[in-house]
């Protein structure tokens, strides 16, 4: 009987011991035959138009062109091909744009060998891959679980005012609030006063205090349970 023939990946990741670390743990199983390397999502392009692989596993950050629009492109042109992120990033806006460019997949950089391996052998064989802590967030998103539960934090507040409150929970200072939501800085320190006035709270940690105390902002590390 003819074993069957390992599947054909590509790698993109602008960070060269990485690339070469990761290409060498995949090498070591006979399951898995890595066919290109390439540091950005142009040299990414090209490598697949020359191997046409069955999986290719990809970062999202990278220069020249990002993961999610070399997702966008790969797909148009070869919809067979199963894309697999492995990606430091995990907020939502990186996650669904990965999903709506096309990734089959979406990991978090973290995850050990075992795990790769077997994301890339299920995304080429159809299935759809994600890491336990992308799978909730998906699973919060579609059911709007996450967004009925703080909907009944602090029902004083806005809904922007509670945005800001669970970043404002999870570190992120005015100006990094002011870039993740949009604002000017300005509007962002109004909000913040109008959040410590309905709090009766007099400062930034005590806003804080009260918001992780609700488990806002924290990290599923730090959660419960």
């Amino acid at each position: 009987m003819t074993a069957p023939r390992p599947v054909r990946l590509v790698i993109a990741d602008d960070h060269p011991m990485f690339r070469y670390g990761l290409a060498a743990a995949l090498a070591a199983t006979s399951e898995v035959e890595v066919v290109g390397e390439a540091a950005n999502g142009a040299e990414l392009l090209a490598l697949v138009e020359q191997t046409i692989p069955d999986v290719v596993l990809t970062d999202l950050a990278m220069p020249v062109l990002d993961g999610t629009g070399a997702t966008h492109a790969i797909l148009e042109r070869y919809p067979s091909i199963a894309v697999l992120m492995l990606t430091m990033h995990d907020d939502d806006e990186a996650l669904f744009g990965a999903l709506r460019a096309g990734a089959r997949g979406y990991l978090l950089k973290g995850a050990d060998r075992a795990q790769i391996i077997r994301a890339v052998l299920a995304v080429a064989d159809g299935e759809a891959v994600y890491g336990a802590a992308v799978a909730r967030r998906i699973a919060d998103f579609f059911t709007g679980a996450q967004r009925t539960y703080t909907s009944q934090l602090f029902p004083e507040l806005t809904d922007r005012e509670r945005e800001v409150l669970g970043l404002v929970a999870a570190g992120c200072g005015n100006h990094e609030i002011a870039r993740r939501l949009v604002l000017s800085e300005k509007t962002v320190r109004n909000h913040v006063s109008a959040i410590f006035f309905k709090l009766h709270v007099h400062d930034r940690a005590a806003a804080v205090a009260k918001a992780r105390d609700a488990g806002l902002g924290r990290t599923p590390a730090e959660g419960g349970g």
